[in-house]
């Protein structure tokens, strides 16, 4: 029996394909093993994490990395096959070309889930759609630069010079940054107005062109405005990033707000003084007890017909700045009408010569 068993173990070592057939069903049961035993395991323990950065790089390696152990079995098999020098070279290139594209799968794949897990973060820090427009591109971006050094690196593989590939490629590039120059400077103009929180969304902005509105929507390459108008406007980011923009709600959602008046020359001016500093203190939006941000009337000129006057006061929200002044100006007239101190026509003397 033993010199049976010697026997048959001495012929399966001396067959060559049956060498092949047991290397490549030994490295599938170890993929089994580490794809039912280890993986399975190690995801049971991600499940109870919070983070869902964990399982997602799990499954993610899954797949390429049996296909990987795979991929090394059948290298190791082929070579134990008699065939030509010339025809076993070409079949492990054949192999290392699959193993590279492989690795550049399981690459793309790790990079990917790490972005998806800041863009989680950074959708969270935000309103806007930008993250919903920017991880897809940032997906392909990655896709497409792994996938071209894993094909620089097939083509070293099979003897082929890549120098003159990839200086043609250099030239399309500049060509194609060239051409899409206006849009690349849109798309970094968004990525840094989110980055450097110049406003978000719902904020009051007026931009450098005199117009103001309310902020919608922060997309890849344009930001949308509602004006006071009801009118939409579609902005280029690359416009916004390079201007100036003045944020209603920085740095923080008070504002100060302020009506001009004149009074006839000979009026009391402590009276004009004290009669709208009573005005501004009675109204209710107006901040009276912040050190810095109490309400004040000022006199700024003798002006070519009155004594000109500016009342200033602050609010505590922006959004209740502009009612608030329609309301200082009409209590403001009624009160002067009331303590008897004329506010003046724009007046002319004009002299006849004979």
């Amino acid at each position: 029996m033993v010199e049976v068993n010697n026997l048959l173990l001495g012929t399966f070592l001396e067959n060559p394909y049956l060498r092949f057939i047991f290397i490549i069903l030994v490295f599938y049961v170890i993929s089994k093993i580490i794809q039912v035993v280890i993986i399975a395991n190690i995801k049971r323990v991600t499940a109870k994490t919070k983070s869902k950065t964990d399982d997602d790089l799990i499954e993610a390696i899954n797949k390429p990395l049996i296909n990987f152990i795979t991929l090394i079995g059948v290298k190791i098999a082929v070579n134990v096959i008699p065939l030509s020098e010339s025809v076993l070279s070409a079949i492990n290139k054949i192999i290392i070309s699959l193993m590279v594209l492989v690795v550049a799968i399981f690459a793309a794949k790790i990079i990917n889930v790490f972005t998806d897990s800041w863009g989680r973060k950074f959708a969270a820090k935000t309103h806007s759609t930008l993250d919903d427009d920017l991880l897809p591109l940032i997906h392909k971006a990655v896709n497409i630069i792994v996938f071209i050094l894993a094909i620089i690196i097939i083509l070293e593989n099979w003897d082929i010079d890549v120098s003159g590939l990839l200086a043609g490629a250099g030239i399309a590039g500049l060509a194609l940054a060239f051409a899409v120059k206006d849009s690349l400077a849109n798309i970094f103009g968004g990525i840094s107005i989110i980055l450097d929180k110049t406003f978000r969304v719902n904020d009051i902005i007026k931009m450098e062109d005199g117009n103001m509105g309310r902020i919608k929507d922060i997309g890849l390459r344009t930001t949308k405005v509602r004006t006071w108008d009801n009118e939409l406007l579609i902005v280029p980011n690359g416009i916004l990033a390079n201007s100036t923009i003045q944020n209603f709600k920085l740095p923080d959602l008070s504002a100060r707000g302020e009506v001009s008046f004149g009074v006839e020359y000979g009026s009391d001016i402590d009276k004009v003084k004290r009669v709208v500093g009573d005005v501004l203190k009675s109204m209710k939006k107006v901040l009276k007890n912040v050190d810095d941000k109490k309400p004040d009337v000022i006199f700024l000129n003798m002006g070519e017909f009155a004594l000109e006057f500016k009342a200033r006061f602050w609010v505590e929200n922006y959004m209740d700045k502009f009612n608030t002044k329609l309301e200082a100006t009409e209590k403001i007239y009624k009160a002067l009408n009331k303590s008897k101190i004329s506010i003046p026509f724009p007046t002319r003397t004009v002299h006849l010569k004979k």
